[in-house]
């Protein structure tokens, strides 16, 4: 949530700062704002709104100066406009910053400030710290940043600028992600590589509890006891073409079409098909180990959340291992049963999930192994789990998860794959499920060359009010997925249930206007669906359907079918999800909406 950037530097930043707040729009468009330190103090220029409206102030006053900071924001304190935009400046307007994450003890702090005869003007939690440095200010800002950080609690990804300190700015981290690049003779201040990589690839990730200076003359990194850390340089291995639409009308649209690709990409390299077995380098587990596991925790939020749902029916089908799925942001409220012989299992697209990173922390602390399901290399799940499995997706802009989602089921089914293999697959079993998997990527294609007859059916129920989607085994999690985009993207009420709970309660609301997604492939479970999908029908639904072949017996029942190729039980959701995404997708559209930036989203949720 938010995004932040910073130059330091030979060369006009506004451009910079500009161009670096759009790539990180998707993570927060409520309002934006612009820092500059000129050598005649401090210069800001603030705007609600997207970044656009930003763009437009600062051409019309121009703000000028070669160190700067800059912040786009997802509201959490104070409601979105100019006034609660960040920058946040002290009383002196000598201090300004930039945060994302959540100061929990603010009004403590602002008390505590205001009867020191501080005068605050925002409601946001972040006018605390500029304060706070103002305050602590003795000539080096860094200092001031380590003594105001010591009385902060909360989490912060922070930037900082001081027209009493110029030419530096100092950042700091605990819990939202930052990172320096390096430049030639310049450098950089982010909250995400996508915000720095038109400028450069070589990057320095911050952990908790590190802070950084940033000056013309280089950089240093520190902890919050003034004392150097050494850290290494990584290089961002993908391009700005892939942060790009590629002539797609919507970043959504172009990640839903290139999942032909992503599949393949978090499969390359992992599949030994003769053996019917995975090779999953990044595990750090031994042989005796996995074997060792007899229990499986999954734990994630909202998509990833999904997925770990499908992951749960892969272990305790296939595998034979107890698997119990957690909401991360209730995990470590509880008080779960994990020891030394439970995996595990973190599953988040960004690696920075704040509910995800804590609970993956909690499991750590009671002894269990953690392995991170991520896509982001360099992230904090990534850096602080046991091991773990990249997907390889390539950068996810659009809000809503897309392709992401089917790494996440394709990486637990190379997962689940090597844990069945040690236990009690068959080679014979384990070669099917390969040779599926193998498949995957040309099945996908063939639903895309058929987007068309999603974007019919979009059309007929462009403006329905409410949507039901209703799956049996692998597909109930498919159909909480689909309910999800919908609401996310086209804010039209939507509701995932497992098919059979249909007459426990939501029948009552279907009649004749109620659109009924039924996901329905031929699977193990496909005559039980029929027998809901004629409930439906009974009572004058409109049904659509995702079914894997032709069916004499649906004939008369479905208004709308969309066919998908036939592949084994387990694989099913991810072609499935395929056509729930389109639908989202082109009914957002023709209601006139902003798919890649719905509202009140954004794309990381790095704050509880």
């Amino acid at each position: 949530m938010c995004g932040i950037v910073g130059y330091v530097g030979p060369r006009v930043a506004t451009p910079m700062l500009i161009e670096g707040l759009k790539r990180l729009e998707y993570r927060g468009y409520d309002s934006a704002g612009i820092a500059m330190s000129n050598g005649h103090g401090l210069e800001t220029r603030k705007a609600k709104g997207k970044i656009s409206m930003l763009e437009g102030l600062v051409n019309g006053n121009p703000i000028h100066g070669s160190v700067g900071i800059a912040h786009t924001r997802w509201a959490t304190h104070g409601k979105p406009n100019e006034c609660n935009a960040h920058p946040q400046v002290d009383c002196t307007n000598t201090i300004a910053v930039v945060h994302n994450g959540i100061i929990e003890n603010f009004s403590a702090l602002r008390k505590m400030l205001q009867m020191q005869g501080h005068t605050f003007k925002s409601e946001t939690d972040t006018e605390v710290l500029a304060h706070l440095i103002e305050a602590a200010f003795d000539g080096k800002l860094e200092d001031a940043v380590i003594d105001a950080l010591a009385l902060v609690e909360g989490t912060y990804g922070i930037a900082v600028l001081s027209s009493k300190d110029p030419d530096k700015i100092v950042c700091a981290r605990k819990g939202s992600p930052l990172l320096i690049g390096l430049g030639e003779g310049e450098y950089f201040v982010a909250s995400d590589a996508a915000a720095i990589l038109q400028q450069t690839r070589q990057v320095v990730y911050l952990d908790d509890g590190e802070m950084g200076v940033l000056t013309k003359d280089g950089y240093e990194v520190l902890d919050l006891d003034a004392r150097r850390v050494s850290k290494g340089v990584s290089r961002i291995d993908w391009s700005l073409d892939e942060i790009e639409k590629g002539g797609f009308d919507h970043f959504m649209l172009k990640e839903i079409f290139e999942q032909p690709q992503t599949i393949q990409n978090t499969m390359r390299g992992r599949l030994v098909v003769e053996e019917g077995f995975s090779k999953l380098g990044g595990l750090n587990l031994t042989k005796d180990e996995l074997k060792a596991i007899d229990q499986i925790v999954i734990t994630a939020c909202g998509t990833s959340w999904h997925s770990g749902l499908i992951g749960e029916l892969y272990t305790e089908e296939l595998a034979r291992i107890r698997c119990e799925v957690e909401y991360a942001s209730e995990f470590r409220y509880r008080n779960p049963i994990v020891t030394d012989t439970t995996l595990c299992v973190v599953i988040s697209q960004s690696g920075e999930t704040a509910d995800t990173l804590a609970a993956m922390r909690e499991a750590k602390r009671r002894g269990a192994k953690t392995l991170g399901l991520v896509n982001v290399v360099g992230s904090t799940i990534a850096r602080e789990d046991d091991g773990g499995i990249y997907l390889h997706a390539g950068p996810e802009i659009g809000v809503a998860s897309t392709k992401a989602f089917t790494s996440q089921v394709a990486a637990l089914a190379l997962l689940t794959l090597k844990l069945a293999r040690l236990r009690n697959m068959s080679v014979v079993k384990g070669r099917e499920v390969a040779e599926a998997m193998l498949a995957l990527p040309a099945q996908i294609q063939s639903i895309l060359d058929h987007a068309s007859e999603v974007e019919e059916i979009a059309e007929r129920f462009k403006d329905a009010t409410n949507f039901l989607y209703l799956g049996r085994g692998y597909q109930f999690p498919v159909a909480l997925e689909g309910a999800l985009k919908l609401k996310e993207i086209s804010y039209i009420h939507a509701e995932g249930y497992p098919a059979a709970e249909m007459k426990h309660g939501p029948i009552a609301l279907i009649d004749s206007e109620m659109p009924v997604v039924f996901i329905a492939p031929h699977d193990a479970v496909f005559d039980k669906v029929v027998s809901n999908i004629q409930e439906v029908k009974a009572r004058g639904g409109k049904v659509i359907c995702i079914t894997s072949q032709e069916e004499p017996v649906l004939e008369g029942m479905i208004d709308h079918e969309i066919r998908v190729p036939q592949t084994i039980d387990m694989l099913y959701p991810i072609l499935t999800v395929i056509p729930l995404q389109l639908l989202a997708y082109y009914i957002a559209v023709k209601r006139g909406l902003n798919v890649d930036q719905p509202r009140n989203l954004a794309k990381s949720v790095t704050v509880e």
